[in-house]
């Protein structure tokens, strides 16, 4: 039996996977957590723009110089040898990141973050040239006039300022900043300092000022695996369905158990003042950046209706479930993955620091010269030639005393006394003597001693072999 036709054939439905992007105009809001944002951008953006101009023994105090590949950090000076304190940094700034996450969730995104921060400078900007979000809408839906273009043009000079002076100040962590400003006053920039200055100010103004969310939710590998680091316990922006539900518009004194109706008065300012454009009564989203506007918003309304303050707070799902007092939340932060993190970052921390407190700053390389093995000298005994590098990574100089020992009669030959400026490799070669008979034919192990002469404990013993035929 035959299928009955259709009388109406279907026509093919277009499916899109990509939504189209709606630009998000974020509410202004004052709150405790705002004070908190405005405080973290200030301090993080002074250390930065002002650091490259503090002085230190006549020098720039932080500067990563690649040219002379040292890297000065106030009273310390690192060289290419001592790349074991940058895996260490790294290694602490992950553990400590990993330990902020598992206690209070993406603190860093929303209070520290780059993108973040340069967003929020972005928008004070775009705030006060545009002003508030509804003139901000009311003007790019407007036609494009003098008015508009004026506005429109004013914003984005300031924007390029800021970008630019954000990329100039990259490149003085790694040029000295003197050096920096006269090159710019004489039009003499190198190749790479332009591209870096452009590159990372282009960067900057493409971000922070078109992308913004965009950066968090698509490209920033942090929110994809935030949820490894989550569980029960840790402290997230929530949203009280309990006491909210069910939502609704009401007028101020309103009975809301006659009316049915939870405290969520269904305003829609926790979206509107969300940086990423997210609903945070929805529950946990990856696109939530913890910032706390939606905190800040919330309870100036339920101010505003004579509500309990906190349907939108920062809390944990053990407590939202078993409805935890604030000091049973606190107790739940000593768990085992915390003491886990927080034992590896004090261990490692404390190595670090030991390491670097302790440290000799002096650094030796002996390198015996393989195209003369070993010689014969016009008195009989044999010498092999080696070619030390001293490093003196002290900001002032010291001479050395070379010594040498590990067989009898062994000896130097010439000076063995050099002076090195602070901050300094020197290289020179240097002979060693020994009678024939003063050991086994082939390698034979000394050791070389380096010692300061103005301070006994800056010294170095470094072995060596000696060849005899």
């Amino acid at each position: 039996m035959s299928q009955p036709e259709t009388s109406q054939q279907q026509e093919p439905q277009k499916v899109s996977f990509y939504e189209k992007r709606k630009t998000i105009y974020a509410k202004g809001v004052r709150g405790v957590f705002d004070n908190w944002r405005i405080a973290l951008v200030v301090f993080t953006q002074v250390l930065f723009y002002v650091t490259p101009w503090l002085q230190w023994n006549d020098r720039q105090a932080f500067l990563l110089h690649l040219v002379e590949r040292k890297f000065y950090i106030f009273g310390l000076v690192f060289w290419p040898q001592d790349v074991i304190y940058l895996s260490a940094l790294l290694i602490v700034s992950a553990y400590g990141l990993f330990l902020v996450t598992a206690i209070a969730g993406r603190l860093f995104c929303g209070y520290a973050c780059p993108q973040t921060v340069y967003t929020q400078m972005f928008m004070w900007i775009e705030n006060w040239v545009e002003g508030p979000r509804n003139d901000r809408i009311k003007l790019d839906k407007g036609p494009l006039d003098a008015r508009k273009f004026r506005i429109k043009a004013t914003k984005h000079l300031l924007w390029g300022i800021l970008a630019l002076w954000t990329g100039f100040t990259l490149v003085c962590y790694f040029t000295p900043v003197t050096e920096l400003m006269e090159s710019v006053r004489t039009n003499n920039l190198s190749g790479w300092e332009t591209f870096w200055i452009f590159f990372y100010g282009g960067f900057t103004y493409l971000m922070a000022g078109f992308m913004r969310e965009q950066v968090c939710k698509h490209m920033c590998p942090y929110a994809r695996f935030q949820s490894v680091m989550f569980d029960p316990d840790t402290l997230i922006i929530t949203y009280d369905p309990e006491r909210g539900e069910p939502r609704g518009t009401r007028k101020k004194g309103v009975d809301i158990k006659t009316a049915g109706l939870g405290d969520c008065i269904d305003c829609g300012l926790c979206v509107q003042v969300c940086p990423t454009g997210i609903d945070i009564r929805n529950g946990l989203q990856y696109e939530c950046i913890g910032c706390a506007a939606c905190i800040d918003v919330c309870d100036q309304v339920m101010d505003k209706m004579s509500y309990p303050r906190g349907l939108v707070r920062y809390s944990t799902e053990s407590a939202m479930a078993k409805h935890l007092t604030r000091q049973e939340i606190l107790a739940h932060v000593v768990r085992p993955r915390i003491l886990l993190y927080t034992a590896i970052l004090v261990l490692i921390t404390g190595i670090t620091v030991w390491s670097l407190a302790t440290r000799i700053p002096l650094k030796v390389d002996i390198i015996r010269d393989r195209s003369t093995l070993a010689r014969e000298a016009d008195d009989g005994r044999i010498e092999n030639i080696y070619m030390l590098q001293i490093m003196n990574t002290e900001e002032q100089s010291h001479r050395y005393k070379i010594t040498v020992d590990g067989l009898p009669d062994v000896e130097i030959d010439g000076a063995n006394e050099v002076e090195v400026p602070p901050a300094t490799l020197q290289s020179f070669n240097t002979v060693v003597r020994v009678p024939p008979e003063a050991g086994k034919k082939g390698a034979n192990q000394i050791h070389f001693t380096i010692e300061a002469q103005d301070n006994p404990d800056i010294k170095v013993r470094e072995k060596a072999s000696f060849l005899l035929p």
